[in-house]
C-alpha cells in the first residue's frame, strides 16, 4: 500500500492524494492550485496519468482546492464513480458551475486585453459547464457514517469534519494479505463551537495512518464566544467613520457564518440599522443547499431556528443577483456592508468592491479566512501599503482588519487535540495542506507527545507497511 502526494503538500491548495493498493486505487480529492496565474493554470491543466486512471474518488468536500479539478478529470477520461457526503454534492451542482463560468470570463478578458501582444497565446478554460454536468453525474451521495465500499477488501465511512457544510473526514478500513489497517484523511478539520454545522468528531480507534492537513499549525485562533462581539467592534466603528465594511469570503461556510452572525447582532440591536448586501450568486444559491440540509446543523443553530424561523434570511440582508445591481453598490454613499466572493480575492465581484473602497481610509476591509501565499487577498492581509487590482497597483489606504475567530480552520490547539484522540498507536501522521512555517512547528509539538511524524513533498510516494 503507497500513498502518493500529489498536491497540497507543503502549500495550501491542489488537494490530491492517490491511494495504490494491490486491488486498485483511490483518489482523495482533485483540487485546484491556486496562486500566481501562470503557476496554477499550468498546475491545473494536466493532470498526472496516474490521477485520471484511478479506480474511483472520494472528495472530502466542496471547496474548490478540494473539488475544484473533478471536472477536468472526467474530461481526461475518468468515468468511474465520485463519492461525497449529500451536502457536498449539492454544494459542487452550484460550485463547479460558477467555477466553469469565472474561468471562462477570465479567458475572455485576457484574450481581449492582451490580443496584440505576440508573445501571447490565447487561452481556453479547463472545463466548460457541460464537463461539470458529466462529473456531476458521477457523484454518489454517501451519509455521514454509512460504511460503503469503494474498491474490493476497503471499507469506507465518512466522518463530520466540522469545516464547511458536508466536510467529511475519510476513514478507510482497508484488506490486505488477511490484515487490516486504518487509514485516515482528515480533509480540512474544523474547529469546536462554530456556529451553524457540528462539531468535528474523531475517527474510530484504532488508527494506524493519518494524513492530516495542518493550514494553521503554528497559530491560535481568537475564542469563538468573541466573534459576535470582535464583528460588531469592526462594524461600529467603521460607521463612525462613515465608511463601508468590504469581506472576501468563500461563498460556502464563510458567507452563512457571517449572515449568521449579523442576523444576531441585528436581533440583539448591537450593530447600527445598516444595509447588509450579500453580492455573490454563488453565495446565494449555496445559501439555498445549507437550507436543505438542517441534518447538518448544531443545535444552538436549531435552536435558532426554532426560535426566529430562519436562520438566513432577516430585514437588513439584500441578496444580490444580477451585475448591474452588483455594480450599481460601487454609488452607495452611506455606510454598508458588502459581502462578497471570491474568498481569497483573487477572482469574482469582490474585485470591483475592492478597487472602488480600497484607497478610501473610511473604509474597512475585513479579512474572516485564509489567504494562500501570492493572492490578492494574503497581500490584503498583509496590509501591503500598495496591492495590485486588475494589474493597477492602488494606495491602501482602507482599514484591515483580521479576524481569526471567523476561521473555519482548526488551529493549533485542535490540530493537537485532533491527534492525540487518533492515539499513540497511531504508526505515522503525514502533514499535508500546509505552508512549512506551520507545519513544522505543529510536527515539533506532535513529536514531543510521542507521534510519529512525516511532512511529504509534492510528488512524494510513501509505502505503508
Amino acid at each position: 500500500m503507497q500513498i502518493k502526494f500529489l498536491g497540497a503538500a507543503q502549500e495550501v491548495t491542489g488537494s490530491m492524494y492517490l491511494l495504490e493498493l494491490a486491488q486498485g486505487t483511490i483518489l482523495i480529492d482533485c483540487g485546484f492550485f491556486q496562486g500566481r496565474r501562470e503557476e496554477s493554470r499550468r498546475r491545473n491543466v494536466r493532470l498526472p496519468k496516474e490521477v485520471t486512471s484511478a479506480d474511483v474518488a472520494i472528495l472530502t468536500h466542496a471547496h474548490i482546492d478540494h473539488s475544484g479539478n473533478l471536472p477536468t478529470l472526467v474530461k481526461s477520461g475518468f468515468l468511474r464513480s465520485i463519492y461525497a457526503t449529500p451536502a457536498t454534492r449539492d454544494l459542487c451542482a452550484y460550485m463547479l458551475r460558477d467555477s466553469a463560468r469565472i474561468q471562462q470570463s477570465d479567458a475572455q478578458y485576457l484574450n481581449r486585453k492582451y490580443r496584440d501582444d505576440p508573445d501571447f497565446s490565447p487561452i481556453a478554460p479547463l472545463y466548460d459547464e457541460e464537463d461539470v454536468v458529466r462529473a456531476l453525474g458521477q457523484f454518489v451521495g454517501i451519509p455521514y457514517h454509512l460504511p460503503f465500499s469503494p474498491l474490493p477488501g476497503v471499507t469506507a465511512r465518512f466522518y463530520n469534519s466540522g469545516h464547511i457544510l458536508g466536510s467529511a473526514e475519510v476513514v478507510l478500513d482497508v484488506v490486505e494479505n488477511g490484515q487490516t489497517r486504518r487509514v485516515v484523511f482528515s480533509g480540512d478539520l474544523g474547529r469546536k463551537g462554530l456556529p451553524i454545522i457540528r462539531d468535528p468528531e474523531l475517527p474510530p480507534l484504532p488508527v494506524d495512518y493519518v494524513v492530516m492537513e495542518s493550514t494553521y499549525g503554528n497559530r491560535i485562533h481568537g475564542s469563538v464566544q468573541h466573534m459576535e462581539s470582535e464583528l460588531e467592534r469592526v462594524i461600529r466603528q467603521t460607521v463612525q467613520r462613515g465608511g463601508k465594511v468590504i469581506v472576501p469570503a468563500f461563498a460556502v461556510g464563510r458567507t452563512q457564518e457571517l449572515i449568521y452572525a449579523l442576523h444576531s447582532l441585528s436581533k440583539q440591536g448591537r450593530i447600527p440599522p445598516i444595509p447588509v448586501y450579500i453580492d455573490s450568486p454563488l453565495a446565494i444559491n449555496v445559501t439555498e443547499v445549507f437550507k436543505l440540509h438542517p441534518e447538518c446543523f448544531d443545535a444552538e443553530t436549531r435552536a435558532f431556528l426554532e426560535e426566529h424561523g430562519e436562520v438566513f434570511d432577516f430585514s437588513r440582508a439584500h441578496f444580490v443577483s444580477s451585475r448591474e445591481e452588483s455594480l450599481a453598490l460601487n454609488d452607495l454613499t452611506e455606510p454598508a456592508i458588502i459581502i462578497s466572493a471570491s474568498g481569497m480575492a483573487e477572482a469574482g465581484r469582490i474585485l470591483h468592491h475592492l478597487r472602488n473602497t480600497v484607497e478610501d481610509e473610511r473604509n474597512t476591509i475585513l479579512i474572516v479566512g485564509f489567504m494562500a501565499q501570492h493572492t490578492l487577498g494574503r497581500r490584503l492581509a498583509e496590509q501591503r501599503p500598495r496591492v495590485r487590482i486588475w494589474g493597477v497597483e492602488r494606495a491602501l489606504h482602507a482599514r484591515v482588519e483580521v479576524l481569526t475567530e471567523f476561521s473555519a480552520h482548526a488551529d493549533r490547539n485542535d490540530l493537537l487535540a485532533f491527534a492525540s484522540g487518533c492515539g499513540t498507536t497511531t504508526q505515522k501522521f503525514f502533514l499535508v495542506h500546509g505552508e512549512p512555517e506551520a507545519q513544522q512547528p505543529l510536527a515539533r509539538d506532535m513529536t514531543a507527545r510521542g507521534l510519529s511524524v512525516h511532512i511529504p513533498s509534492r510528488g512524494e510516494v510513501v509505502t505503508l507497511s
